[in-house]
This record gives C-alpha cells, structure tokens and sequence, in this order.
C-alpha cells in the first residue's frame, strides 16, 4: 500500500482530449521527508513518520526541534504517521514525491471534514421535516423519543439528535486519480474529497479488491508549444 500527505486547493474541471469532462479535487504534494521509521522492534508497529511543507525554525517548540534535528531534516509543518509496506523501505531524510502515484490509480482519501457547529437533527441526520402548515407546531423537531430513543431512565446513548455536526476524521473510498503533475507537485483526484481548502489530506492506495482499473481518458495539453521563439 502507498501512501502520501497532501494539502486541498480546491476543485476544478478538466477536459479529455474526446470532449469528456471530469471534475477535480487539486490536491498539492509537496515531497514528503522522512523524519522516522518506526518498527515491531521499538514502537510495535510498522510505520514511517513524514513532514509536509517547510517552516522557520523559530517557530516549532524544543519537541518539534529534536526530531527535525535528529532526522538531520528542515522543521516541517505536518508530521504525519503512513503505513503499508511499500513505506517501510524508504529510510530518515528520504522524500517522497507525488511520481508514486499515476493515471487511473484508485485510492482512498482521509481529510478532517468541514465543522458545521452546533446543528439541529433535520441538517445532521437528514430527518423529515414536519408540516410546513402554520397550524403546525411542529416543523425541524428531533421528533418523538417513545419508541425508539428513551427508557426509563433518560435517553438511550447512541441517540440521533441535535448536536456538533462536521470536524471529524472521514476517509472516502475508491476514488480514481485523473492526472499527476510531478512538476508542479499536484495530484488531480476525481469527485470530491474531505475537508476545507488549504486542509491537510491523505492519499492512500485503495483497500478494497478493484474488480478492474478505471480507463482516464488522455487529457488536453494546453501548454504552449514553442518553436523557433514563437508560441504556437
């Protein structure tokens, strides 16, 4: 299993070269550093710990500082932990780029999901909506707690109701990879992925048996061509 960080930027649209239109998550990969490997051995677990996205030095504390410094690696942003044993051959100071991914591979991507606040349980859990009528008393209640919420003693934990919506650790499945830019360090994924723009995601070979390999279709290259000196 590969695995990778990355940053959302936000969607788009691309074009195949038969008119085909597919939209996009941007989703930035810088090279990821390793920063340490952990073992059976000294953590009981197999796992690489990578940092995404440079930072001063002034700005991690001590903690921060002794890993960067016994990595022998400049002080990071984000230390993420990636599993799978394709990860375990790289060592410390090691980086890794968005080139191990290609076209048409199919991967899960974790995010952390937008935070919606305090909500009630018509937006939260998708309940029906009472008569809209004005001789209604009821219209975005949590509806009746008799049957199916509540015991003598109170309300039965694990209860759908009003409460914090969003801002909670959600991975989405077998999404296909439209395109990789190793030159601007970007990965186009199709469909929509977690999180707000600018948040922190991982890209991860998908878990799940793939019955076949979805075909992405040859995209448009709109990058100029120059010959002689002259943009054609």
């Amino acid at each position: 299993m590969k695995s990778i960080v990355g940053r959302k930027m936000g969607m788009t649209q691309v074009f195949a070269q038969d008119g085909t239109m597919y939209p996009v998550t941007v989703v930035e990969v810088l090279p990821n550093v390793v920063t340490q490997v952990k073992t059976v051995e000294t953590d009981d677990y197999d796992a690489i710990q990578v940092g995404y996205e440079d930072k001063k030095e002034n700005r991690c504390n001590k903690a921060e500082l002794g890993i960067f410094k016994k990595a022998g690696v400049a002080p990071k942003y984000e230390l993420v932990e990636l599993k799978g044993d394709e990860m375990m051959s790289y060592k410390v100071g090691d980086s890794i780029n968005c080139g191990i991914f290609a076209s048409g591979d199919v991967v899960d991507v974790t995010g952390v999901s937008k935070g919606r606040g305090f909500s009630g349980a018509i937006k939260r859990w998708g309940y029906k909506i009472g008569p809209k009528g004005h001789g209604s008393g009821y219209h975005r209640g949590a509806g009746s707690f008799a049957t199916n919420g509540r015991y003598n003693r109170g309300v039965m934990k694990g209860k759908k109701s009003a409460g914090h919506h969003g801002n909670t650790t959600a991975t989405i499945l077998n999404l296909t990879i439209v395109a990789v830019d190793t030159v601007n360090n970007a990965i186009l994924v199709k469909g929509a992925i977690p999180g707000p723009r600018k948040s922190i995601v991982t890209i991860r070979s998908a878990v799940k048996t793939q019955k076949s390999k979805p075909a992405v279709k040859p995209l448009v290259n709109y990058t100029p061509v120059v010959d002689g000196g002259e943009e054609k």
